[in-house]
């Protein structure tokens, strides 16, 4: 088994998950043999560290959640939704989806650190995702309070959020929208044709339309109709 060692939190864990080219049979399989690592990292880190197992093999992102310790760092609880990074797996599904130490942000602005694994059935098909969320919160508030104390002690940067939690899949697509919109550097209303043709290309590169309702969600956020979205859309997947 290896180690994971985060150094930004400055934990060693030891790692008892199977390999990520470990197969299950079903996510019911998953869970048995997961659920028991999940609370133990959740002993060793504290109730600031969430621990998810998300079912993706209906390919239902509004209500993946399986299992999760500490859903109070994200809001979430069992049936509860996935993240764009769920919406990237379906996007691209034979694609190795496993990260380590990216960075992530909740719906209420909290930055996350986190590491994501996925597992196959023996068909070879994504049923589930193992994801650990630590809220850096208490470290950031720890930080700040001695950086008052020593004058040119500066904190460092956040880098740009690679995963979004939100409570609901409707909230984390309104941030890949305002992610997506704020790359473009311009507000809807001053927006170009191929302004608004950019923010469907970034959304369309993070999966973003698989996501129910997507289209109208962005006509409503760049100010067109429905089937000027659709017709970006289809500029866009053209090439």
């Amino acid at each position: 088994m290896a180690e994971w060692t985060d150094t930004e939190i400055g934990v060693p864990v030891t790692s008892l998950m199977p390999d990520s080219d470990t197969t299950f049979a079903d996510i019911d399989e998953a869970r048995r043999t997961l659920e028991p690592v999940m609370h133990a990292i959740a002993g060793v880190v504290g109730d600031h560290c969430e621990i998810v197992l998300h079912d993706l093999s209906a390919g239902d992102l509004d209500h993946s959640v399986h299992a999760i310790v500490n859903g109070h760092v994200s809001g979430r609880s069992v049936g509860g939704p996935s993240t764009n990074l769920g919406v990237e797996v379906l996007r691209d599904p034979e694609a190795d989806h496993n990260a380590f130490g990216y960075r992530g942000r909740t719906s209420d602005g909290r930055e996350l650190i986190s590491s994501s694994v996925y597992y196959r059935n023996p068909e070879g098909r994504i049923i589930a995702a193992f994801c650990i969320n630590l809220d850096l919160t208490p470290m950031q508030t720890a930080a700040n309070a001695i950086s008052t104390l020593l004058p040119g002690v500066e904190s460092s940067v956040s880098a740009v959020p690679h995963e979004l939690v939100g409570p609901d899949v409707s909230s984390v697509l309104d941030d890949m929208i305002s992610e997506a919109i704020a790359m473009v550097g311009k507000p809807a209303p001053g927006m170009s044709k191929a302004d608004r043709i950019e923010v469907l290309r970034l959304l369309e590169a993070r999966g973003a339309f698989h996501i129910k309702r997507a289209a109208d969600k962005v006509s409503a956020r760049l100010g067109v109709s429905r089937v000027t979205v659709y017709g970006y859309l289809d500029e866009v997947r053209r090439g």
